[in-house]
């Protein structure tokens, strides 16, 4: 089941008029094209889609990001005023999709709002067998992100033609820097594919499965962590048999959303010789995407070498 990022929200009658107030009154729509020199204003759920925005859009682009402190626990977020208003002009809005980031739809439906809203996991394209829901953490996923440059990139040239031809020159350099990642990525897998590893949640399963890693986790087990239940005693025994027996090369936790049963797992790891590598859902302070993701894989090779 996808985690879901719980929120307390307005009526939509104080939506809209949070949104007529944003717009001054005047009933413009937030699709209106921009006046000559206005930047675009865009809008994403969490800061890894909003650095990614900005990069692209450089200096002709507005980035509000809403879910940014790496000491919170993303599915937490609570919306205030300041989101509802960012929303209602925004020409742009980028949401994580497959039941991430489910406030933004909500909002966006209140202040009927008129942006390209681009779905990321709609963009993966991700599937799943029949009766399951796909991982939603798709910014784990390289080749998807190098598909939303593209995709923000003729998002912003629509919203603002006379420059489509830096969002585009942007975009590929960014896709570049991807591309080189791609190839850090390869040589852990040639290094070490086949080889085994736990998680405490699915949320860097997409790196790990391009690296050629083994995730011997329970479902069981990261299902439970990632919905914030109590994990089955039996799967409890098993993961932490991975990590006492020394059966996995590395644990890979989310280390923003800790709790008493990952740190038990954090311990047995550490005591039987295990390392971790700390993942988070959000950007840490100064990281951009590419910086974050570069320094997640290296500290992923050192720990399988």
């Amino acid at each position: 089941m996808s985690s879901l990022l719980r929120i307390r929200v307005l009526g939509a009658g104080a939506v809209l008029g949070v949104a007529a107030l944003a717009l001054g009154g005047c009933g413009s729509s937030s699709g209106a094209e921009p006046e000559r020199g206005d930047r675009v204003s865009v809008v994403a759920s969490t800061n890894v889609y909003g650095d990614i925005a900005r990069r692209i859009g450089g200096d002709r682009v507005d980035v509000t990001s809403f879910i940014t402190d790496p000491a919170q626990d993303p599915h937490s977020f609570e919306a205030g005023t300041r989101s509802r208003l960012a929303l209602a002009k925004a020409r742009v809005v980028i949401q994580n999709g497959g039941g991430y980031d489910d406030f933004v739809g909500t909002l966006l439906k209140g202040a009927g709002s008129k942006a390209e809203v681009l779905d990321v996991v709609r963009i993966a394209g991700k599937t799943a067998p029949a009766g399951e829901e796909p991982n939603e953490h798709v910014w784990y996923d390289l080749p998807t992100v190098a598909r939303l440059a593209d995709r923000i990139s003729a998002a912003l040239a629509e919203a603002d033609a006379g420059n489509a031809g830096t969002f585009k020159a942007n975009a590929t350099a960014f896709k570049a820097e991807l591309f080189t990642l791609q190839g850090k990525v390869a040589a852990l897998r040639a290094a070490h594919d086949g080889d085994r590893v736990a998680v405490t949640e699915p949320l860097p399963v997409y790196l790990l499965e391009a690296a050629g890693l083994r995730n011997e986790t329970p479902d069981e087990f990261s299902e439970a962590v990632e919905e914030g239940g109590d994990v089955p005693p039996r799967a409890m025994r098993d993961t932490l048999a991975l990590l006492t027996g020394r059966k996995v090369a590395a644990l890979v936790s989310n280390a923003q959303t800790s709790g008493p049963q990952t740190e038990r797992l954090e311990k047995a790891a550490k005591d039987g010789g295990v390392p971790v590598v700390p993942v988070t859902e959000t950007l840490p302070p100064g990281r951009n995407y590419v910086s974050w993701m570069d320094a997640t894989i290296t500290a992923l090779g050192k720990a399988l070498s």
